[in-house]
């Protein structure tokens, strides 16, 4: 089931330049059907994925080479070192780090498709397993999107899931695929009709969902998000407080409490583009008026 941002908003008003990215590899089945639900909802996508698995490499970025073998899934041929799908050039590979394609993709790919505007907003994951706290520094996925955020200023979601293994694009469908498609459809449209500015700049958002299963959070209908911090604050929260919201007092719930709550809960923390960690209280306020329409509260 998908869920649906207010009928009253034109899709006009929802319509956005993306441009997407990922450290799985741009043949991998998360990117592959999360591009066809963002396109089937009247947004212009483009695509700019590593060749093959790039994960754990962070904010590495390095010019592409020509490969000596084929991309990942027998995608591409050997002997180039960027390309794209032949029946779809919208669809490009980068034979280098998710930092590298994304950037290939906003400074190569964009202009054949905007002309002279830019992306309004990057999208980079789902990931294949879950981007929590410290292992973000880490994270091919996460390093893309703050490279978009931070660097090439244009806001950014890194999207994570903690179900499924690396899958070709051409296999059947796994549930988890379908559902966390879904709920990044909603959360991206919900981002692109809170208007411009999307995010504050230098800001993108982390985003984590928990695991999919038959039996329980088998649909998107079943999901909700929770506004989250990415790592454990140490100081006392006299100090450095976090932004009120669900009676949490002055410290907001960390990404790893939020998808490790029984249920169906979805992490979404924003984040520094320069250093991978929460922002202050103030932009915290920022992105949480964009977001309280869909945004729910941990039990107590």
């Amino acid at each position: 089931m998908r869920l649906l941002v207010p009928a009253f908003l034109p899709l006009a008003a929802l319509a956005a330049r993306i441009v997407q990215s990922n450290d799985d590899g741009w043949a991998e089945i998360n990117i592959r059907v999360l591009y066809k639900v963002l396109a089937d909802a009247g947004n212009d996508v483009i695509l700019s994925g590593p060749a093959e698995n790039q994960s754990g490499r962070g904010s590495l970025d390095s010019p592409p080479t020509n490969r000596t073998s084929p991309c990942e899934f027998n995608s591409c041929q050997a002997g180039s070192a960027t390309g794209f799908n032949a029946t779809n050039p919208r669809l490009n590979w980068v034979n280098s780090f998710p930092v590298t394609s994304i950037k290939h993709g906003i400074d190569n790919v964009a202009p054949q498709f905007f002309g002279d505007s830019k992306p309004d907003i990057a999208v980079t994951g789902p990931n294949v397993g879950s981007n929590l706290g410290l292992i973000n520094s880490f994270s091919g996925t996460v390093g893309a999107a703050s490279y978009a955020a931070g660097t090439a200023s244009i806001p950014a979601i890194a999207f994570s899931g903690k179900s499924g293994e690396q899958t070709g694009f051409d296999q059947p469908t796994p549930l988890y695929t379908s559902v966390y498609a879904d709920l990044a459809l909603n959360l991206t449209s919900t981002m692109i009709a809170s208007g411009t500015p999307l995010l504050p700049t230098g800001v993108f958002l982390n985003v984590n969902f928990p695991d999919v299963s038959a039996s329980t959070c088998s649909s998107a209908s079943d999901f909700k998000f929770v506004f989250s911090r990415i790592h454990t604050n140490i100081l006392p929260a006299s100090i450095d407080p976090d932004v009120y919201t669900c009676g949490n007092g002055k410290r907001l719930p960390t990404e790893s409490k939020v998808v490790g709550t029984a249920g169906c809960y979805v992490s979404v923390s924003p984040g520094k583009a320069s250093d991978k960690s929460t922002v202050d209280a103030a932009t915290q306020a920022i992105v949480l008026d964009k977001l309280k329409g869909i945004l729910s509260c941990l039990p107590v």
